[in-house]
């Protein structure tokens, strides 16, 4: 990844992204945690059970908006998610989406996405025996260590910025951790421009992730370039197995997998297919090219797409690692996919965020001053 403008402090740890390593397990021993013997699904349930799903995407605020009461702890039928199914499929974390409901290209961006933002904090409020918000890497490792489903509020739409840095770095004090890079006049078809790459030098000054999905090919390529801290794709699979406008080619899955950023692959119907196999057969594709520390899992249940019909809600996970475990993957190359991958994400930001913060006053460019 490309230097932005300051150089941030190196260390003598080789290998690392700006001084992290880049396998979270270097320096440990695994172990491995299931019985060889076992049937593939018993194998998946108990290797879930030490290395649960952090989750790229999830709809289920906007999918709540419109229910006149609900109680996700109990169960809710209504939705795609609730604690018991979160719980039966081993889901230890969930990216929240800040849906806007007119779009990226909405009259009042910013306001909707204030209101998701109090949609969220009520939602978890109502249920503190099964969610809790975090804001970072050890907050989330905490809340599965009490039981809890770690929710991690983003992606939210660039379009909530308003062309405003101010705007973002609120945005970051209320939690947001993911910002999608795309729907605006600095974020689009051309690619970044001078403005759009401020608002990603600030991005990294403040460990807010860059999130490329559906952004055209020229922001996820610059994205990568000169992103300091890994870009993540939350809703992305393969588009050499299937050419869906948010889906990446290889040229951009090898390019992100050597900046050690992340794909997410989706579990929908019309990026991955219609069966758990099509799903799997993604994964393998972005593990091929990208490299096993660049995939991770992305259920986007309650977004409003259709699903797999073997992974119709959130409970379904081990069928999916069943399916992996059988392709051969490894214990340690699922136990990156599930939650290895995103931990080192979400540590990366952060480490990148401490020492920008010590080398760089908070940005106060204007997009008429750079793209006027």
């Amino acid at each position: 990844m490309a230097d932005l403008q300051d150089e941030l402090p190196t260390t003598t740890e080789a290998g690392g992204v700006d001084g992290l390593p880049e396998d979270p397990f270097a320096g440990t021993s695994y172990t491995a945690v299931t019985d060889p013997d076992a049937e593939p699904l018993e194998r998946a349930r108990t290797l879930l059970a030490a290395h649960p799903v952090a989750d790229g995407c999830s709809g289920l605020p906007w999918a709540l908006r419109h229910l006149p009461r609900y109680d996700l702890e109990m169960g809710e039928t209504a939705v795609d998610t609730d604690v018991p199914r979160l719980r039966e499929g081993h889901v230890g974390a969930l990216f929240w989406s800040l849906h806007l409901p007119e779009g990226p290209a909405g009259d009042r961006a910013a306001g909707a996405t204030l209101e998701q933002l109090d949609l969220v904090r009520r939602v978890i409020g109502a249920h503190p025996e099964g969610l809790r918000l975090v804001r970072a890497s050890g907050q989330m490792i905490d809340a599965r260590h009490c039981g809890r489903v770690a929710v991690v509020l983003g992606p939210a739409d660039a379009a909530a910025l308003d062309d405003s840095l101010g705007i973002l770095r609120m945005l970051h004090a209320l939690g947001v951790r993911l910002l999608t890079l795309a729907g605006t006049s600095w974020a689009s078809e051309a690619g970044l421009t001078r403005f759009g790459e401020e608002v990603l030098r600030e991005m990294n000054r403040l460990g807010v992730l860059a999130e490329v999905s559906g952004a055209s090919d020229a922001t996820v390529a610059r994205a990568v370039a000169l992103s300091r801290t890994p870009v993540l794709c939350t809703r992305s699979a393969a588009r050499a197995l299937r050419p869906h406008p948010a889906n990446l080619p290889d040229d951009l899955l090898a390019e992100l997998g050597a900046a050690k950023g992340l794909c997410m692959v989706p579990l929908t119907a019309e990026q991955t297919g219609p069966g758990v196999r099509d799903v799997a057969d993604h994964l393998d594709h972005v593990r091929t090219v990208a490299g096993p520390q660049s995939v991770g899992l992305s259920g986007t249940y309650d977004s409003g797409a259709a699903h797999p019909q073997d992974l119709p809600d959130a409970s379904c996970y081990p069928l999916l690692i069943a399916e992996l475990l059988r392709r051969g993957w490894s214990e340690t190359e699922l136990s990156l996919l599930t939650w290895g991958n995103v931990q080192r994400v979400l540590r990366s930001a952060e480490f990148v965020a401490r020492a920008a913060q010590r080398r760089r006053e908070p940005s106060t460019a204007r997009i008429a001053e750079l793209d006027g």
